[in-house]
């Protein structure tokens, strides 16, 4: 089969590799679409993944893949069923899973036979993140079904931060996982919601996503606004970006007892703390890594949303390439920021 490899020095390449071998739980896959993520798959390329460093890698883990054939032991997938977050795993003739979706083929996990059986976490046949590689409706656009992935993760991120209703928060960025924030936000009844953008356009997008206040932070006092519109400060800050700096930005935005949440990992691993400008209380809140179980906890929730008309992923994607033309997909992911999501589609 066919897959994207970035080797150590960041260079990607389609390489001919082995089509996996599934287990007794498991099942194959034929992939149909995979978004690529600004955050994981450009971070494995520059080498800034925190804790990766097994190289050459095939990238991707925003996967939507089809089962076509499946395990002996596999109870709940059948061929055909539309399945979420299949990943490689292992090392394939030389190369290693940088969770592998960006393939014609990939893996996925029964977890609910496993857990029947008594083959549950602890055993070398369970994975955390079959937990997470759920089923979708056969009905759904294959182009922006890969957004259910982003939506799972930010929504897990939500309510591990503690997000409530009518808290008062701040998002730095309008990327696709920024917009998630505010969206998620508004639907969790909290407000002020404000965003802080580096442009006119993500202005606007900011304020279709759901904020009530959508800044410039390039062309204005960015604590002057947010102060003017929450006197007392926010109780929420989230870094959706993945910069250090956020973190001493927000400090003279919060309330007492107000949170910096951090979501995603970033290339810097240290920085100076002031806390100079903060309340004598506050929080700091890293999730660097989203729990796949709590993950598959948000998937009925993201779905009933979808269903009801108030999320709507379509709004979250910019672009579609298909994999022939992947190289060059990412070739605009890396040098236009402005961009939502983008998704791979195979054929």
């Amino acid at each position: 089969m066919k897959s994207l490899v970035v080797d150590k020095d960041g260079q990607l390449a389609i390489r001919e590799i082995a089509k996996p071998v599934h287990g007794e739980y498991q099942a194959l896959v034929k992939m149909v679409s995979c978004g690529i993520c600004r955050g994981t798959d450009m971070k494995l390329i520059h080498g800034e993944f925190k804790g990766f460093d097994t190289y050459p890698a095939v990238l991707g883990h925003e996967g939507v893949g089809r089962v076509v054939e499946t395990g002996a032991r596999v109870r709940h997938l059948q061929v055909g069923d539309l399945v979420l977050l299949p990943f490689l795993e292992g090392v394939t003739d030389g190369v290693h899973s940088g969770w592998g979706a960006f393939s014609e083929y990939a893996v996925v996990g029964d977890s609910k036979s496993l857990l029947e059986d008594g083959k549950g976490p602890g055993y070398p046949e369970f994975s955390e993140a079959y937990y997470a590689q759920q089923r979708l409706p056969h009905d759904i656009d294959i182009t922006v079904a890969p957004m259910i992935i982003t939506f799972r993760e930010v929504l897990s991120a939500c309510k591990r931060f503690g997000f409530r209703p009518n808290a008062s928060v701040v998002v730095f960025g309008a990327g696709p996982v920024g917009l998630a924030f505010v969206t998620f936000a508004k639907l969790l009844g909290m407000g002020p919601i404000i965003a802080s953008v580096t442009s006119d356009a993500k202005v606007e997008e900011a304020l279709q996503a759901g904020a009530h206040y959508a800044f410039n932070s390039k062309q204005c006092d960015l604590t002057a606004a947010v102060r003017n519109i929450c006197h007392n400060g926010v109780d929420f800050s989230v870094d959706a970006v993945g910069k250090n700096e956020i973190i001493n930005q927000s400090m003279e935005l919060l309330a007492p007892y107000g949170h910096i949440c951090c979501y995603g990992i970033s290339p810097e691993t240290q920085m100076r703390l002031d806390w100079t400008k903060a309340p004598y209380n506050w929080h700091l809140d890293f999730i660097q890594w989203p729990s796949k179980l709590e993950e598959s906890e948000s998937h009925l929730q993201v779905m009933n949303w979808i269903a009801c008309g108030v999320l709507k992923p379509e709004a979250f994607v910019s672009t579609v390439f298909d994999f022939d033309h992947i190289l060059e997909a990412f070739e605009l992911v890396g040098t236009n920021s402005g961009l939502k999501k983008t998704v791979i589609t195979f054929k």
